[in-house]
Formats: structure tokens, sequence, C-alpha cells
């Protein structure tokens, strides 16, 4: 089963701008596809197309069954909500909550807060002994951290991550590409854009981009 599609799938952005050109692929569920490419090739516009927070020019985008331009902002939400767990560049805590009161904040928006299972989640990520201190107490590899026990908290069907481990040292990367292979053993999608090497041993499918295209290497 397809877990996300696209279909001839094209971002304009003006003037004229073409982040993704003619885009068609798809990914089954429970595969942990890589994008990969340089800087400005359209990998975060993938992510955001594919977590229906942009939306295409021309084309389509389907997740889990549900063609993305034909719901409702609200709706899309409800989809990202439910469906969804997220790792982006830039970290969205909430600076004046701590690490746990994040994690509680993200389970509140989906169901119910369950504070023994945040605890757990912090302590999967390394962060066990963080929890009470705020993100401007924290390094930028723990904020990392707990963005990424935050997109797992919730059990996500879909986990769509953007270099997430970029700021992490060889140690703490190899932690967290061991989690996901946890994660991805388990049956999690996972779709994820990054530069590290590590990441290429664990995936199922790499594909390489450029100027919004795929193209073989």
């Amino acid at each position: 089963m397809k877990q996300l599609e696209f279909r001839s799938v094209n971002r304009l952005f003006p003037p004229d701008v073409a982040a993704v050109s003619d885009l068609s692929f798809s990914i089954e569920r429970g595969t942990w596809s890589i994008l990969k490419g340089p800087s400005g090739s359209g990998k975060s516009t993938i992510l955001h197309l594919a977590a229906g927070i942009d939306i295409p020019t021309s084309g389509d985008v389907f997740v889990a069954g549900s063609e993305i331009s034909e719901l409702s902002s609200d709706d899309r939400a409800t989809l990202r909500r439910l469906k969804m767990g997220f790792v982006f560049q830039q970290f969205f805590l909430v600076p004046y909550l701590n690490a746990l009161e994040n994690l509680l904040l993200a389970q509140h928006f989906h169901s119910t807060t369950d504070a023994n299972q945040a605890k757990d989640t912090l302590a999967r990520v390394g962060l066990g002994n963080r929890m009470k201190h705020t993100p401007s107490q924290l390094s930028g590899g723990e904020k990392q951290r707990l963005c990424i026990a935050r997109s797992i908290i919730n059990s996500p069907e879909l986990l769509i991550a953007d270099e997430p481990t970029a700021s992490l040292d060889e140690t703490n990367q190899k932690q967290i590409l061991q989690l996901f292979s946890e994660l991805h053993r388990s049956g999690l999608t996972i779709f994820m854009a990054s530069h590290d090497p590590l990441v290429d041993d664990y995936a199922d499918e790499v594909r390489h981009l450029r100027f919004g295209k795929f193209f073989s290497v």
C-alpha cells in the first residue's frame, strides 16, 4: 500500500522558479526513503508538499490515500496531527516550556497527555536527564533530539524529517539512526532529506535530486 504518492507534481515560485518539476514517485507503507541533493535542489519543498504544508502548483499529492490539495487547510492540519510526525531544520520549540512540557503539549494537540510516555520518549533520545530544561538551556544537538522525540511521541504513520542528524555529533547521529531503525522495523514510514552518508546504510531507497528533478548516480 502506498503511504505517499506524487503524480506529475510541479511547484513554481515567483517569478518563474521551478522548485519541483513534473515529479512522480511513490513510497510504500513501511519504507525508509531518503532524498539527497545540494542546497536549493528542492528537498525541503518536496517535504513540505508531502506534509500538506504547501500544495502543488499543478499535479497531485496523495497521503494515505487522501489527495492533499482537495482538503481544506483545517483538514490538512488534522491529517498532519493524526497521521504524521515532523523534524524540520527549524526547531519550533516553545521557549518557555521545558523539554517534558514541550512533549506534553504535542500530546495534548493529538489526544491526551501521558507524562510517563513523554519521559520514556525523552529517555529514548538521550534526554532523560534534561527533561526539566527549557530550549535555551539545551545545546543545538539536544534541541534536535527533543524535536525528534516530539515527532514520534504520538506514534505517527509517516515521519517526515529534514536533515534530522545535521546538528548531532557522530555518537548521537548513530543513536538517533538506531532509534529510527527501530521505528522503521516496527512499521513506520520514514521520508527524510539528509546529507549524512551514515543514513544511506539504514534506508531502503535513496533518491538523488537536482533542480527539482530526480537523476541517477
